[in-house]
């Protein structure tokens, strides 16, 4: 993390304050849009190179095309200053979406001209709802040739009605435009002087800039967290009162009540893409402070010993839990730097410094931790980062995080909304039904399209992506949002496919993988290292079968016509980080490291595992 840092002698001047949010579905053009107002209002010199989807600054986030962690930026309008938040999209990152909507006076609802509204919409739009904001909402991606604006526009105002949207929230502006060209209008059949300014408008008539006065005491709630290697932990929040200086000492409420003091040692706020250190800031301006190691979500800043907390924040709870433990496998150690319990525990401490969304808890008994998240993402994201650091660990099946409500045993429910080719629909139906899913609406869509909604639960829907995509030919598109927490739904199996498993150590060879190919479908190609209990393939059965990847051809002395073909072997199926955590079974785990990412059984030793299964 890096600032610029600026200190300025004097009195501060105080701005006229307006924060807004970009909140979309994933892929919507949040992080576009946001590329349009910094572009159009100065943020770029012109001997800057201009880098599309800036904001996401993080490698997973340029790679994926999504957009994982809430950001900060700030642009000059006039004479407002608008700090803008960026926030994710996809659903198991909306513990970030929840803390900002706090901080910000009102949100920019992104809306796709062809898709409407979609699950996560619904989420974001819920929360600011529920803070008493006023949304402004932005047609995207005009351009599109099969873009329905009317439909769109009709289907998003029935969703402000079923979130119960007051009268004052219901008559919310409309701004239609193209993110990508940096394109905003009020009418979709004039695109204008084809600039960004009707929605900078729109905003500071929707909104009033923040007011205060900053005689007030202070008070300042804390919605994000970063870490710099210098200066340790920082709280990112609103100024709601008052203003905050520079090596000051305030009083610190915690989330449970407790009271304590500290001074602030450093104090910034955004311009631009930058933070900026200054010795004061205002009520309504988003700042970073420093000075305070156990500062967390939610945690008031007050003036020194006035304590006035607001309302705690309060963050959803993980879905979702995998076990982290130590890689005791016969090729630990090979490639990765960082292999023990302590460094793991390390890495996962650090990690809980900012990520909010996340549980640690230590497993007694075992060399690993049990890591619980909003999702399968949530967590692959996490893993992604560790390996790509250095990292080596063994990590389980993901279970879902069951909850005792009323007396009942209740587990997460999500919503899924599928659009697929309609000579597909039955099938999709047929899994997720064998899934304990329950299709909540059906309807014929365009080009022989069919729309598929369903209630389903997080466990069923657990290695599910592969399959819906095999089914569908890749043509079809799923997307999932967390529900709510419903009654079991009972037992269900998920995978029905057994595994090939290594019985020898070495290296696989052709003649042994062509031999092995009637069997099933295979995850390792020729010359690959293995050993005693990786899984190399997937069975055609539903049994496991233990196999010799590593057996040579005989040698003899004898030669004839047509011995010595030339074998042809089916390319290898290989997995992602996702998709090997979706396909692994409770006996299994997924050995990752900063080269390779294997499966393998739990138990290595095919004789242990033998035992084990006849008890």
């Amino acid at each position: 993390m890096y600032y610029l840092v600026v200190v300025e002698k004097g009195s501060e001047i105080m701005d006229k304050i307006i924060n807004i949010a970009v909140v979309a579905h994933v892929d919507a053009g949040k992080s576009t849009l946001v590329d349009a107002l910094l572009q159009q209002n100065g943020v770029f010199g012109d001997h800057e190179e201009l880098v599309e989807q800036v904001m996401d600054s993080n490698d997973i986030e340029r790679e994926r095309g999504i957009t994982i962690y809430s950001k900060n930026c700030a642009i000059r309008y006039k004479d407002y200053k608008i700090n803008i938040v960026d926030t994710p999209g996809h659903a198991d990152f909306s513990s970030e979406v929840e803390r900002v909507i706090k901080t910000v006076d009102t949100v920019v609802l992104l809306v796709d001209s062809v898709e409407g509204v979609m699950p996560q919409t619904r989420f974001v739009l819920k929360k600011a709802l529920e803070q008493n904001l006023r949304p402004i909402l932005f047609i995207n991606k005009l351009d599109k040739k099969d873009a329905r604006i009317e439909d769109v526009v009709n289907m998003t105002f029935d969703c402000f009605v079923e979130l119960n949207a007051t009268d004052e929230q219901l008559d919310f502006p409309i701004v239609y435009g193209i993110a990508k060209q940096g394109i905003a209008t009020l009418d979709p059949n004039d695109l204008g002087d084809k600039n960004i300014t009707p929605l900078l408008e729109t905003i500071l008539a929707q909104v009033k800039p923040y007011e205060g006065n900053e005689s007030d005491d202070l008070q300042l709630q804390i919605s994000n967290l970063a870490y710099d290697e210098y200066i340790g932990r920082l709280g990112i929040g609103r100024v709601t009162s008052g203003k905050i200086k520079n090596n000051e000492m305030v009083t610190l409420i915690k989330n449970n009540g407790e009271e304590t003091t500290f001074k602030i040692s450093k104090l910034f706020v955004n311009e631009g893409l930058n933070k900026i250190e200054k010795s004061e800031a205002f009520y309504g301006d988003i700042v970073t402070v420093a000075g305070c190691n156990h500062i967390s979500i939610g945690d008031t800043i007050c003036t020194h010993g006035k304590p006035n907390p607001l309302p705690p924040i309060e963050i959803e709870h993980p879905t979702l839990s995998m076990n982290f433990l130590v890689n005791n496998g016969p090729f630990a150690g090979k490639s990765g730097k960082f292999l023990t319990t302590r460094h793991i525990k390390e890495r996962l401490e650090k990690e809980l410094e900012t990520n909010v969304g996340l549980e640690v808890e230590e497993m007694p008994g075992s060399d690993g931790f049990k890591v619980s998240g909003r999702g399968e993402l949530h967590l692959s994201i996490l893993l992604e980062n560790m390996r790509r650091e250095g990292y080596e660990l063994c990590v389980s099946k993901p279970t879902v995080l069951m909850q005792e409500i009323d007396g009942k045993k209740c587990e997460p429910f999500e919503t899924v909304i599928i659009n697929t080719p309609s000579d597909y629909a039955s099938t999709i139906i047929s899994d997720l039904q064998e899934r304990k899913g329950l299709l909540m609406s059906m309807s014929n869509g365009e080009d022989n399209y069919t729309h598929l909604e369903f209630s389903a639960p997080t466990r069923g829907l657990i290695g599910y992506r592969s399959s819906f995509i095999t089914n569908t030919k890749g043509e079809g598109i799923m997307v999932r949002s967390f529900d709510e927490y419903k009654p079991y739904a009972g037992e269900l199996t998920t995978r029905k496919n057994g595994v090939l498993v290594s019985m020898e150590s070495g290296k696989t060879l052709g003649f042994s993988l062509f031999n092995l190919q009637d069997r099933g479908q295979l995850i390792v190609g020729p010359a690959t290292d293995v050993y005693v209990g990786m899984i190399v393939g997937i069975h055609n059965r539903d049994n496991d079968l233990n196999v010799n990847p590593c057996k040579g051809k005989q040698l003899t002395n004898t030669r004839a016509s047509g011995s010595d073909d030339t074998i042809a072997l089916i390319k290898p199926r290989t997995f992602s980080l996702e998709e090997a955590l979706e396909f692994i079974e409770d006996d299994e785990y997924v050995e990752i490291t900063p080269d390779d990412i294997r499966l393998r059984k739990a138990i290595l030793d095919p004789n242990e595992r033998f035992r084990i299964n006849r008890k």
